[in-house]
């Protein structure tokens, strides 16, 4: 009998079971939804270039990039395409890999028990040879040279490079097309054994399905295979400063307006648990309140034609890194940067307005709870979370718990310019008016 953990504020109740190879197995039943997504994903991302490889004693590198093409390669096996399989049943599947997950999925409204059974096989069914590894090459080559020519993306990780002197976040997913010709099968065998053990993995179903039928399914089904004794992954990463390493970056390229991305680095990023999702929920609420679209600032700036509609902000923090990212496109690079150090300098000397604190918080409250109809957005922000020692279900009590002492502190800790950075993509005759 599954586990069920009761979320009486959200009315939901999760079936957890954990199966003897140590793979979490995670459904959460929505009896109104059409739809049923599920998500089998491994702790395995772009930035696990070093570690021990399971049953061995010595660490070793691989090439950037190793976890993106991995993935690339699962959905092949001796029969071909797995993508093929799924369409016959009916199902929509993907993939992707992030710095710190490799999560692969399925949607369906038909066929659930089979396109889960299809999802759980194919994961745990490894087949790559060297030919179809250099085959690979070429496609995965394609993907970067596209990702290169897109000014968004160069912008983007262009205020990665500036933030961090060591740490591998700061290297593109895919990494480069040097780094991917080093990429052998032996290499994917190996990445595959230490990561792709059940222990280092979750299964998440969301939709309208029967818990218990769901886990008895998943346990039929790992009990007929043989996994080595899992063991703890060791991962290791060069010592990084909390300075940024470069303060600025301006890269040409063929834009018609010009892009800017200013971004502040997160100081001793080892939170984990419910002390990250306090720090992450209170950086939200804090840009929120200084750049949110109703905010005073994000008027002035537009009404003075340094943003556009593109002007976004974001917060992203995992175990080893974190940073606020604020920009978009503008005709008015060094305006706009010289306009929200003014903004955040302000912002910071003056004390929080209780009122705008609260709307704040009963809007990010409503916005997570219509998140909660998106079964995507909920199978894969719970195993983020999870990955992360916390719990989805947790987002609105700790919402509610924040208080003005905490955000004030978390602003004037955060929001500092010593550890700020930006990253500009111009046209290479662009001269500011």
């Amino acid at each position: 009998m599954a586990q069920k953990i009761n979320f009486e504020q959200l009315n939901e109740t999760l079936y957890h079971e954990q199966m003897e190879n140590g793979l979490h197995v995670y459904v959460l039943p929505k009896k109104d939804f059409n739809k049923t997504y599920a998500t089998f994903t491994t702790k395995y991302g772009s930035i696990d270039n070093q570690f021990t490889p399971l049953g061995k004693e010595e660490a070793i590198k691989v090439p950037d990039g190793i976890a993106h093409f991995l993935e690339h390669k699962m959905f092949e096996d001796e029969q071909g395409d797995v993508f093929q399989e799924f369409s016959k049943q009916g199902a929509s599947a993907n993939a992707f890999t992030t710095f710190t997950r490799t999560a692969y999925l399925f949607s369906s409204t038909d066929n659930v028990s089979e396109n889960l059974e299809t999802l759980i096989d194919f994961v745990q069914h490894p087949y790559f040879t060297e030919e179809s590894v250099e085959k690979e090459k070429g496609i995965i080559g394609q993907e970067i040279n596209m990702y290169d020519d897109n000014p968004d993306w160069r912008v983007f990780f262009g205020a990665l490079e500036n933030m961090y002197q060591n740490h591998p976040v700061k290297i593109d997913i895919a990494g480069t097309i040097p780094s991917i010709s080093d990429i052998t099968k032996d290499l994917l065998y190996t990445c595959y054994e230490t990561f792709y053990h059940p222990s280092n993995m979750v299964l998440f179903v969301v939709g309208s399905v029967d818990p218990e039928q769901v886990v008895e399914q998943v346990k039929a089904n790992q009990q007929q295979k043989e996994f080595k004794a899992p063991e703890e992954i060791e991962r290791f990463f060069d010592d990084e400063p909390n300075e940024v390493a470069k303060e600025k970056q301006v890269i040409h390229m063929s834009v018609q307006t010009p892009k800017c991305v200013m971004a502040f680095k997160e100081v001793d990023p080892t939170r984990q648990g419910q002390e990250l999702l306090e720090r992450e929920l209170a950086i939200n609420i804090l840009l929120d309140l200084m750049f949110g679209q109703s905010s005073k600032n994000y008027q002035e700036l537009y009404d003075e034609g340094l943003i556009d509609e593109s002007f976004s902000f974001d917060y992203s923090a995992e175990y080893g890194f974190g940073f606020t990212s604020i920009g978009g496109d503008t005709k008015k690079p060094e305006a706009l940067q010289a306009k929200v150090k003014e903004m955040v300098e302000s912002f910071k000397a003056e004390p929080l307005d209780q009122e705008a604190v609260e709307r704040a918080r009963k809007k990010k409250i409503g916005s997570f709870l219509k998140s909660l109809n998106s079964p995507e957005f909920i199978a894969n922000q719970f195993t983020r979370y999870q990955f992360n020692d916390m719990n989805l279900f947790d987002v609105v009590s700790t919402l509610e718990q924040l208080s003005i002492e905490t955000l004030t502190d978390v602003a004037n800790e955060h929001f500092d310019f010593s550890r700020f950075t930006v990253c500009e993509v111009k046209p290479e005759s662009f001269v500011e008016e």
